[in-house]
């Protein structure tokens, strides 16, 4: 009777018939009372989300001292009713770390087991310890899982508690006792809980060799699989080429190339390349379910977005944004709200489509509620900080990537972000402290400072990969500290590290501005008009000038959804910006005529652009042309009056005394007011005012934030090299020019002007 009971309550569990198992269930243990149907029954509760009656049950048997088991069902009973404390008091503060194995502990075993038998210093047998080693593993192999489970759990306990380094501790040995123990793994990944380097030392450090197969090369492929499936979950910032290869061998030789989360790896891996097209075309791949004609008959289009892991829809997000698909964001978000509107992915949709379209009240107000139902959401918190960077509320924002960097302590990304905040706050000290850390981080070197980070070689950079984005913003703060040779060294490395990473050029054209800014305050000026023409190569070619943010941005190849891109209106401002900074060079270079052309193409490009920034580097462009205009103007008349003044002095030696000289000094005095007329009229539409106030603050690097497209400014050494170019240039004139022509000082000076004129006339002098 017993055993024909057990099978109906397994056939009623398995069609999920949970009510029907109880009712049986209970007849079994009232006939046997055995322990192993008493878990049984507890187990259904748990399923059927009866938690009090399973904690009853366990609690009434006894049975929670006396099976590991059962601890286990309990603990997790009162994690699922938010009773921590409760369950932690079952599980106990300390792991067993005595069950832990090393990676290379069978491989010791067998070694050993194949030679002689080897006496110690105490007289015991290393064989036999060994031996009694793998007979303990052997003894607790029935509840060694549940050890696992366990501290699994305590782990969950501790990170409600938002005590994150006991958690952490708590996982990683869950996952030392058992490599099989997945859901802590994940913990470790998905929360951000290690760092890129820590995640791939303790990848290896684990012991795949544990799992058994039915024969020896069934157990060594069986571990080989699954550190391949572990390593396609570590952060994308680790080893590149480990993690191409674990991607490669899962999609071709076990043909898991269409599985979704080898998908969604890849996509993660062109996401932190900048290519957002091609990660975006992954993701929805992934949303787009392959259903039949029926399904597609009685389902609406907007349902393929549904059914899928939670882990898709941040990077899927992070992509249309990245992208610009407003509208694909409006729709998916209210696919979202209609069909799943208790899931904190929903309400981080509806705050990336509201900050997509520039209304940041809205979208802070549902990044906070994504963060209140999931408070581990990494992309809820970096949104939501993103919400005060956006509107300049610096202090709030920092406030914001503070929490996120003690929640997600493994990730980079929000000392980075805080690093940023205090480079806009002009705190170079602090922003170096946060961004040397972001760097540390990122590639899992030593913490440095600035100056060592940037003499290091672009050979010797970590192997581990990082983020360029980092190397950027350490070069900003050398440039604004006027460390001008360590600021290109990282210039140089963050674009040397973005190509072997793979990333798209046109998302660092901002990086390879900065370094022709710095060159070209440094004086070197072919270099930097080469780099800023390789910006214009890259622009022009159709390549998508991505988000790269420099002085203060927020966003980037993150996790969080709401990286700063550049496109549109933005794109527009900054292919105009590397317009007037080549005029500027071409200035410098004393290339009048193609600095005006580059002036102009900038001013026809910015004045496009709309309001805001961009038209404010319009107005500095135009200003700036104005000027070019005006030295181009006084060279074309130092060449007319040279040209003027060699042909009379050859007429001079050719003619006679006679008569005629004194009409053609008339023609030659009349050619000479004209010229002085021309260079009058154009001197006088020059606001010399207006060349003042804006020189003065142009500091040669572009700022690209959530708030702020292009900042465009003039530098100081702008009006350095304008004014120097037109004294050079009027100076020469003064020395060169032909009897009768006005000086400098005459030009600017109407009283001037008038008795010059007249004096070409033949008249008398003006009265004062």
């Amino acid at each position: 009777m017993e055993n024909f009971l057990r099978v109906w309550r397994q056939q009623a569990k398995v069609r999920g018939q949970y009510d029907a198992a109880i009712f049986i269930g209970d007849k079994v243990l009232a006939l046997t009372n055995n322990d192993e149907d008493a878990l049984w029954l507890a187990e259904v509760h748990f399923s059927n989300n009866n938690y009090t009656r399973a904690l009853a049950l366990l609690s009434r048997q006894d049975l929670i001292s006396r099976s590991s088991a059962c601890r286990y069902l309990a603990a997790h009973s009162y994690i699922k009713q938010g009773q921590y404390e409760q369950a932690l008091s079952v599980l106990g503060d300390q792991n067993p770390t005595h069950l832990f194995r090393s990676s290379n502990s069978r491989r010791k075993l067998q070694h050993v087991n194949g030679q002689s038998r080897i006496t110690l210093r105490n007289g015991r047998s290393a064989a036999s310890r060994l031996d009694r080693t793998e007979e303990r593993d052997r003894e607790d192999a029935g509840n060694i899982r549940y050890e696992a489970g366990m501290c699994y759990l305590r782990g969950l306990c501790f990170a409600k508690q938002n005590a994150f380094d006991r958690a952490r501790d708590c996982y990683k040995d869950a996952v030392r006792i058992d490599v099989q123990c997945f859901e802590a793994f994940d913990q470790l990944m998905k929360n951000s809980l290690m760092s890129p380097a820590e995640e791939l030392e303790f990848l290896e450090s684990l012991d795949f060799d544990s799992i058994t197969g039915a024969d020896a090369p069934i157990s060594q492929e069986a571990a080989d699989f699954t550190k391949m499936l572990y390593t396609t979950r570590l952060s994308k910032y680790s080893s590149p080429a480990v993690m191409t290869d674990a991607t490669e061998t899962l999609s071709t030789h076990y043909k898991l190339s269409e599985n979704p989360d080898i998908l969604l790896s890849r996509a993660e891996a062109l996401y932190t390349q900048c290519r957002f097209a091609e990660a975006l075309e992954l993701t929805s791949s992934i949303l787009s379910t392959s259903r039949s004609s029926l399904s597609v008959q009685t389902s609406s289009a907007g349902q393929s977005h549904l059914g899928h892991s939670p882990a898709v829809y941040p990077l899927h997000l992070a992509c249309l944004y990245e992208t610009g698909a407003t509208n694909a964001l409006f729709l998916l978000s209210h696919t979202l709200a209609d069909h799943s509107p208790e899931e904190s992915y929903t309400y981080l949709a509806i705050g990336v489509y509201y900050l997509s379209v520039s209304k940041i009240p809205e979208a802070r107000r549902f990044f906070s509620k994504a963060s209140l139902l999931d408070p581990h959401s990494a992309p809820a918190w970096i949104g939501f900080a993103h919400t005060f960077a956006a509107e300049g509320e610096h202090d709030q924002a920092i406030a914001a990537y503070s929490t996120a960097a003690r929640l997600f302590q493994g990730s980079h990304l929000p000392q980075l972000f805080l690093g940023m905040q205090h480079l806009a706050l002009n705190n170079m000290s602090l922003a170096q402290e946060y961004l040397c850390a972001a760097y540390s981080m990122s590639t899992g070197t030593a913490a440095g400072t600035v100056p060592s980070i940037s003499s290091m070689p672009s050979s010797e950079l970590s192997p581990l990969g990082g983020d360029p984005l980092v190397l950027n913003e350490l070069g900003v703060v050398l440039y604004h500290q006027d460390h001008l040779e360590g600021a290109v060294d990282l210039f140089r490395q963050s674009l040397v590290l973005a190509a072997s990473l793979q990333c798209e050029p046109g998302a660092w054209v901002a990086t390879r501005s900065n370094l022709g800014h710095a060159l070209r305050r440094l004086g070197r000026y072919p270099e930097a008009l080469d780099e800023f023409d390789e910006c214009l190569r890259i622009g022009s070619g159709g390549a998508s000038l991505g988000y790269s943010p420099f002085l203060g941005g927020s966003g980037g190849n993150a996790s969080g959804v709401v990286s700063s891109g550049v496109s549109g209106y933005e794109e527009r401002g900054l292919i105009g910006s590397l317009y007037t900074a080549r005029g500027l060079v071409l200035l410098e270079l004393n290339r009048t005529m193609e600095a005006v052309t580059a002036l102009h193409e900038a001013v026809r490009v910015l004045g496009a652009s709309g309001g805001g920034d961009a038209a404010g580097g319009a107005g500095v462009a135009g200003t700036l042309l104005s000027r070019a205009l005006e030295i181009w103007a006084l060279e074309t008349n130092e060449t007319d009056a040279v040209m003027s003044e060699d042909g009379n002095r050859a007429a001079m030696r050719s003619s006679t005394r006679s008569s005629r000289d004194k009409g053609k000094n008339k023609v030659s005095r009349r050619r000479i007011a004209a010229d002085d007329s021309y260079t009058e009229e154009w001197t006088d539409e020059v606001a010399q005012g207006g060349v003042q106030s804006e020189a003065d603050g142009f500091p040669g690097l572009m700022t690209d934030t959530v708030e702020e497209t292009i900042e465009m400014e003039l530098d100081q050494d702008a009006k350095r090299l304008l004014g120097d170019t037109v004294d050079r240039v009027r100076g020469g004139k003064q020395r060169q020019r032909p009897p009768g022509a006005s000086s400098p000082e005459t030009e600017m000076n109407p009283r001037a002007q008038a008795r010059a004129r007249a004096r070409a006339r033949g008249g008398a002098n003006p009265r004062a």
